[in-house]
């Protein structure tokens, strides 16, 4: 037993070292990628839908706010408590939290809203000229972003406006009585699953009825074809469906995937403090999960240029320009 705590520890405190490399890092990557992505995607070259453009600038937008708020406000002064001492006189933690977790959950329900668009733009052709059009995109947009602010109202009345820098789930400086109170266990529970398990089953649903019905129609379709022409030939609409998939499936995966240890870990904390004891969790588990879930908010930009031709060829000619202005100066 004091073997695996000393092995837990060890771990834990590797992590965090490397937490205070890997942290400023994405903070310094994480702004201006997700604002180039922005830009990128607003000049409209891309060759997206504008429905599509416009959920995909919302979570690059959503993944810019939780890089500024959650990291660069939150985990950075946590490992670096010593300077940023000064931040125990600010006392508006509990605010910062509303608006910390109402970011995360719109980033988290803007990619299944996304989701739920190409279900409905591949599976379901009678609601597609209803449903995937930019009134609605920005109605879905909208009401995700309200009711994501609703929801974290909560935590303003969970946590005291003192900040408490401590390497915890919780940032803020808990107003007394609540960690032994099962009311506000609940509430926290719910959270959890809210943001993120209904999400998670909701994209895995979404997605497996989008490939179910993607492989019926392309042998329909092929079938069709090569009937009718008697040979196969290219076929730009599965070319193009082809592509949206791809977008769509890379980006659920590396949510799923990134948010999975984050998810677990704060479900079975929160059982646990309501009485669920079941297999205790090493610290470290939470440690990557932090990681992981911030990652997330970095990896986006780089799915779309490994996956759409017009968005890498926008993104080459952004990272080329600075450069050819500088040589430009340096010729002058």
């Amino acid at each position: 037993m004091a073997k695996s705590l000393s092995l837990n520890g060890q771990i834990t405190n590797f992590l965090i070292e490397f937490q205070e490399v890997l942290y400023p890092t994405l903070a310094v990557i994480g702004v201006p990628i997700n604002l180039v992505t922005i830009v990128i995607l607003c000049r409209g070259k891309c060759g997206l839908s504008k429905c599509v453009t416009y959920y995909l600038v919302a979570m690059a937008a959503a993944d810019l706010l939780v890089v500024i708020i959650d990291l660069i406000l939150r985990h950075i002064p946590v490992l670096y408590w010593k300077q940023f001492s000064f931040v125990y006189d600010i006392h508006v933690c509990n605010i910062h939290a509303v608006v910390l977790y109402a970011t995360t959950d719109c980033s988290v329900w803007f990619t299944v809203s996304f989701t739920f668009d190409r279900f409905v733009a591949i599976c379901c052709q009678k609601w597609k000229d209803k449903y995937c059009t930019v009134k609605i995109t920005l109605v879905v947009l909208g009401t995700v972003t309200v009711l994501s602010c609703l929801k974290n109202v909560f935590w303003y009345y969970m946590l005291s406006p003192r900040y408490w820098l401590i390497n915890f789930p919780w940032f803020c400086e808990v107003r007394s009585g609540v960690m032994e109170s099962q009311f506000w266990a609940t509430i926290e529970f719910l959270h959890n699953i809210v943001t993120p398990c209904v999400p998670f089953i909701l994209i895995l649903f979404l997605n497996s009825l989008t490939i179910r019905h993607v492989l019926v129609s392309s042998r329909a379709r092929r079938r069709l074809r090569n009937h009718s022409s008697g040979e196969s030939m290219r076929d730009p609409e599965m070319e193009s469906r082809r592509k949206s998939i791809i977008l769509l499936f890379v980006i659920s995966a590396n949510f799923m995937l990134l948010w999975t240890m984050f998810m677990v870990y704060s479900i079975w904390w929160r059982m646990w403090v309501l009485g669920y004891e079941s297999v205790r969790f090493p610290d470290f588990v939470l440690e990557m999960g932090f990681m992981l879930q911030l990652l997330s908010c970095c990896t986006n930009t780089c799915i779309y240029a490994v996956t759409q031709t017009r968005f890498r060829e926008q993104l080459m000619l952004v990272v080329k320009y600075p450069i050819a202005v500088f040589v430009k100066s340096i010729k002058r």
